[in-house]
């Protein structure tokens, strides 16, 4: 008998927690799906998740992001966004259970989240100000009445006039949270109408902020790439290999990489961009528009970039053919000076349209190179992810000190005066890309057959370029690759090598030599502070 009068006590009890951390959960879900639509009346950055999400990538220590991007890749942002929602809905879950001791205290904490948000938002780079904040700010208003609403209908309690013996009074039973006899009713009337409310007003948010880049689209659509006044030379037949598995010469721009901060992938309206190019020793600072480029003498190169985050061996690289504008003459003409003719800036920082800055030597983008504000890939206006309308490509350079997609300003200035983002977060200064070879093929683990293997990748060391390629087995001798024939310098290089191979287990090690005549070294570095270094090895069994 007391056993059943225990689980009479309890179970109520347990009921109404439950239901209470639901309550939390819908006001956490009304609140992100009302900051939603808020957000389509300002801009899509300014959503909660966005905003915090790009204020955690910013605190984020620099290993710790690289350790995200080795272990997920082009997922990380999607894995960052999943991770705040399954900490919000902890906290909304926590809230909604205060609320049954405090209804003020839960809508309380439920506005405090909201004020994080909006703090975050103002505090991005790119903030417009405090119309970043409101989104948060609404959503969290909407959150905090729905969670009070919601509680109070578990706390409206019918009175007992006569209790009975041995049970729980009805004012014990609401101090332990066990109270019998609230509202079901108006409950679940209230909690599936916020529901079914929440799920449509976030869906017409995410239309409503889908559309908003209607006008990028069109715009892009519309552009047409003029022949290159500079065209690239014809890629020569022997310059691409026919292993099977290698890497294509030319990477597919749906399959070339992208690696940055960007939670929201920019869509910028080519017809009211504008570059605007100022600082020191600009003489004639000017403003660009997209058409305005677009008339002007064009280039077109095969290049090859790397992202300094990438591992030896990994796939954060990729050779396209891109279509610009000279940069160093974009330069000259506002009059601009390297540093090696007296000119008083040695660094070219490059803003964003999401407030990234980026900073390049200016000897390096000014020194005969082809460094360009690129309009084209492969062909075609860029993509939005990869910085659509006008992006910077300088071969050679790592990708976080020359590659500002989406960019709106260059300023001149000095290495001394001012630190853009990677830099304030333990990265290089000056990064060039190291010389670097990967083995696509036979794959890690692979279980080939014995006899004849074809071994086969590339090789890159943009803007001095691949001299010699070895290849060695176990612990033999290294011997040397069949280099499919160049390109340019600026590109990388296939390789192959037929291995008579025997059956058992083998570690197969590749290494390259720039045309400079340095070897890649062997000696194991991580990405940071300047790129990753040593040899690419890979295991396999001969069956």
């Amino acid at each position: 008998m007391r056993d059943e009068e225990k689980d009479r006590r309890v179970r109520p009890g347990r009921q109404r927690l439950a239901l209470g951390a639901l309550s939390g959960v819908l006001a956490g879900f009304a609140a992100l799906a009302v900051a939603e639509l808020a957000a389509a009346a300002v801009r899509p950055q300014s959503g909660p998740v966005i905003a915090v999400g790009g204020a955690s990538i910013d605190a984020t220590p620099a290993p710790v992001k690289d350790w995200a991007i080795r272990h997920f890749g082009t997922d990380d942002k999607l894995v960052l966004q999943l991770g705040i929602v399954a900490v919000l809905a902890v906290l909304a879950l926590a809230l909604g259970v205060l609320a049954l001791r405090s209804r003020r205290g839960g809508a309380a904490g439920m506005l405090l989240f909201g004020l994080v948000g909006a703090l975050a938002a103002v505090g991005r780079p790119d903030s417009i100000g405090g119309a970043d904040a409101l989104p948060s700010a609404v959503g969290a208003v909407a959150g905090a009445l729905l969670l009070y609403v919601l509680v109070g209908r578990l706390s409206a309690v019918r009175r007992s006039s006569a209790p009975v013996a041995g049970s729980v009074t009805e004012e014990a039973g609401d101090a332990l949270g066990a109270g019998k006899g609230w509202d079901r009713r108006g409950f679940v009337l209230a909690a599936g109408s916020a529901a079914a409310a929440s799920a449509a007003v976030g869906a017409a948010g995410r239309s409503l902020n889908a559309s908003r880049g209607q006008d990028a689209i069109a715009s892009r659509e519309k552009v047409v790439l003029p022949a290159a006044g500079s065209p690239a030379r014809p890629v020569p037949k022997r310059a691409v290999s026919r292993a099977p598995g290698a890497s294509p010469f030319f990477t597919p721009n749906d399959d070339f990489y992208r690696v940055d901060t960007a939670l929201v992938v920019p869509r910028v309206d080519a017809t009211a961009w504008r570059l605007r190019v100022h600082g020191m020793g600009v003489r004639r600072p000017a403003t660009y528009s997209f058409d305005d480029l677009l008339h002007r003498e064009l280039i077109e190169r095969d290049i090859t970039l790397t992202c300094v985050s990438n591992e030896v061996g990994g796939p954060y690289v990729g050779n396209a053919r891109w279509t610009g504008v000279r940069l160093a003459d974009l330069l000259a003409e506002c009059g601009v000076e390297p540093p090696s003719r007296g000119g008083p800036a040695d660094q070219l920082v490059s803003r964003s349209v999401d407030g990234m800055t980026i900073g390049s030597p200016v000897e390096d983008v000014m020194d005969g190179r082809d460094g360009m504000l690129a309009l084209g890939m492969n062909g075609e206006p860029l993509p939005f992810a990869h910085g659509f309308p006008v992006r910077m490509v300088v071969p050679g350079l790592y990708g976080f000190v020359s590659a500002c997609k989406w960019i709106e300003d260059i300023e001149l200035t000095t290495f001394d005066s001012y630190d853009p983002y990677w830099v304030k977060r333990g990265w290089a200064r000056r990064a060039p890309v190291k010389t670097e070879s990967r083995i696509d093929t036979p794959k890690p683990f692979a279980r080939p057959r014995a006899g004849t293997v074809m071994v086969a990748g590339v090789a890159w060391a943009p803007h001095r370029g691949i001299g010699e390629v070895e290849v060695r087995i176990d612990d033999g001798p290294w011997q040397e690759a069949h280099l499919a024939a160049e390109d340019t310098r600026d590109t990388w290089r296939q390789w192959s090598l037929p291995w008579q191979a025997t059956p058992g287990g083998h570690t197969l090690t590749v290494r390259a030599t720039d045309r400079t005549g340095a070897a890649q070294t062997g000696e194991r570095t991580r990405t940071i502070p300047d790129g990753a270094s040593g040899w690419h090895t890979v295991v396999v069994t001969v069956e």
